[in-house]
Parts: C-alpha cells; structure tokens; sequence
C-alpha cells in the first residue's frame, strides 16, 4: 500500500492531489494544511476517494516529525513556501521517509550525506523552474560534445486574450508575495566569458535584458532570474561555457514598470509606519494588488519553458533548443503554473515508488530523474513540447 504525505493545499499543492489520486499507484493521500476545515471541505467537492485532510501548523518544527511519523507515507511532498523546505526534508529524513519538493535546494544539500546512509531519496527542484527546465538543459547539452553556452527561459503568463484589461499584463498563479520576493532576488550570469553579478534591484534594467520571439506570443521581455553560474557545475560543464544565463519571461513593458517600483524601494520588507501599525512596501502591494490580478473562471493562463544550449558537435557548430508550453485546464480549474509544477512533483513521486528513481542522497533533476520518462509523463497529461535542432559551418 503506497501512502502519500502533501504538506500544502495551495494551488501547487491541489495539482499534486489531482495527479496523485489518477491511476492505482497511491492507496492513501494524506493532505496536511494548516486550514483543516476548508482542505476537508476542498477534498470533499472534489469528489477525492483517496484523500484524507490532517491538520498542520508547519511553524512548529516539533510537529512536522510527529505528522510524518504517525502518517507514515512512503513519500512527503512539500508544496509550502521555500523556508519550510529544509525543516521538513529534515524531519522526512529523520523519519525514514523519502522527500520531494519543488524549491530549490539550497540548505537542504546539507542532509546528503546522512541520506545516503539511511537510503533515503530527497529530491527538491522538482517543480517547473527548477525542475522541468533542469531536465531539458539535461537533454539539450547531452546532444553537444562541447558545450559554448547556456539560456533557459520560463514563463508564467496571462494568454493574450486575458492579458489586456490591466496596465500590467499579468495575472497571478502562485503567491504574489512570492512573485514580488523574486523580482528584487540578484543574479548572477555569464557573458563572453565573464561573471556578471546583477543586484536585486537592477535586474530589470535595459542592460541586463533582451527580447525572446514566441509563437503565437511574439517578442517577450527576458530578465535574469537566479544564479546561473551555479549551474554550469550541475551540468558538469567545462571552461568552453562563455554564456549562461536563465531568464524568466514577460510580456513587454513589464521590466520598465519593475525596475522603477524596485529602485524606488517599492519591493522593500523592511516595515514602516502605516494608519494602523506597520506594513512593509512590499507587503502593501501584495494587499494592493492581488485582488486586481486574479483570473476569471473561464480564462487561462500559460507556461512557455524554452532551453537553448549551443556548442560543437562533430565538428560543426549546433544549436539545441527544447520548447514546453502548457494551458490552463478549464475542466480542473488547474492553471499551467500549477500544473508544471505540482504535476512534476507528483511524477517525481510517482517515480520514487515505481523504483524509477532508487538512489539515495540529495538528488537532482539534472542527473538523477529519467528525462525521456519525465517528457513522456508530462506529454500524457496534455503539455506540449518540441525539440529544434539548428546547424551551420563546420569549424
């Protein structure tokens, strides 16, 4: 009997309960959340057969270990924010209890050594970016002898027809607090052979962007999102890299309206005096504005992922460029983001009980998540991709 922790009913979290309840893998689903009447009540409309709701206040650390070792599931799935992620991996580990997550890894590298020796499989970054994106690089720089350079891009966007009726176009489809968090995160890239270090607050200048064509989209704004020189290391990449970059994806005017809310301190957290307390600039924005960007019941919204790698095969000059793009579903109510993400999660899970993943340790999805498996699952469950192959002169 395969039971399933989701720690998480936020709308990644409702993606990894719908994916999970498909299919005879999973017997039992258990669904921690700190709202317990409201996940129950969720639970119930959806008609789940196989869900059951637990109460959980993941603040308290104490909980976390006694949940998992009462549940007692095979597998636990984070879909909380990213500070809960090391917390809960190390109270999965502790239990004996294998861990997937879709945030990055970060301090939750720390525990690889003592799952090795306890045979316990953590796989965080299993998500849509990082996750999905990780794998296609995978596949993309596999198809080079030697690799020159590197941009990933991703994307979570309105669909045209809903994306005009506010000055930003754009629409919320996870926390918004979250999306403001990543608009003042720093980068790092790498270009003509040198490390650029971007601060949070200017990577949405003119000089760190560039313009990305879509199908159907067209010319879509590109801002630097994270670290990319650490993953010229996961790759296992050689000193031939000259750029690499990864982006997220906007439509146009979108950087020249955050680069002026960031330089005039509007993504700040720091509290200030307000008519009734204290609020920070950032935090008044998310209040502000999260009711003004919400989708309509019959609108979708979109996740266009695109890696390109570009290098030297057989002596000739290639350039490898993989494609994802998923919709909204209007029959689960599940946006693209939510799906990319939480369905991803849940394949990795499904993965880990299949035996399709067996090593233990901190896994990443770079190495250790089978990509033609992953492309295959993600293509059952309606995303599309495509696979582009450009060559010239032989050098």
């Amino acid at each position: 009997m395969n039971k399933v922790l989701v720690l998480g009913l936020g709308l990644q979290g409702k993606a990894v309960i719908h994916d999970l309840e498909q299919g005879e893998l999973v017997s039992e689903i258990v669904v921690a959340d700190m709202d317990l009447d409201a996940t129950r009540g969720y639970l119930e409309r959806k008609g789940y057969t196989r869900s059951r709701a637990v109460a959980l206040d993941a603040s308290r650390e104490e909980q976390l270990l006694k949940l998992i070792e009462s549940v007692g599931p095979q597998v636990t799935i984070c879909m909380l924010p990213a500070d809960f992620n090391y917390p809960i991996a190390s109270a999965a580990l502790t239990a004996g209890c294998h861990f997937v997550s879709s945030s990055y890894a970060g301090r939750v590298a720390e525990l690889d050594a003592d799952a090795r020796v306890r045979g316990v499989t953590i796989l965080p970054e299993m998500g849509m970016d990082p996750g999905i994106d990780l794998v296609l690089g995978r596949l993309a720089v596999d198809e080079l002898d030697e690799v020159h350079g590197m941009y990933s891009y991703g994307a979570g966007l309105p669909e045209p027809d809903c994306a005009g009726d506010n000055p930003l176009h754009y629409k919320i489809t996870w926390t918004f607090d979250g999306v403001l968090k990543a608009y003042k995160r720093p980068a790092r890239v790498l270009r003509n052979g040198q490390e650029v270090s971007i601060p949070g607050e200017h990577i949405f200048r003119d000089e760190h962007g560039h313009s990305v064509e879509v199908a159907g989209l067209g010319l879509l704004e590109a801002y630097p999102n994270g670290d990319a020189i650490h993953f010229i290391k996961v790759f296992n990449l050689g000193s031939e890299v000259k750029d690499m970059g990864r982006f997220a994806l906007r439509y146009p005017g979108h950087c020249r309206f955050w680069s002026v809310m960031a330089e005039m301190g509007f993504l700040d957290d720091t509290p200030m005096p307000a008519a009734n307390g204290t609020i920070s600039p950032r935090q008044f924005l998310v209040r502000h504005l999260t009711p003004k960007l919400q989708f309509a019941e019959n609108e979708r919204d979109m996740v266009v992922l695109r890696v390109t790698a570009w290098g030297i095969k057989d002596g000739r000059q290639r350039r490898v460029t993989y494609n994802l793009i998923d919709y909204r579903d209007l029959s689960t109510g599940l946006f693209a983001m939510n799906r990319t993400v939480g369905y991803t999660a849940s394949i990795g899970a499904r993965m880990i009980l299949t035996g399709q993943i067996t090593a233990s340790g901190v896994l990443s999805p770079t190495r250790d998540v089978p990509p033609r498996e992953l492309l295959r699952e993600l293509k059952a469950r309606g995303m599309k991709l495509d696979h582009r192959v450009e060559e010239s002169e032989v050098v």
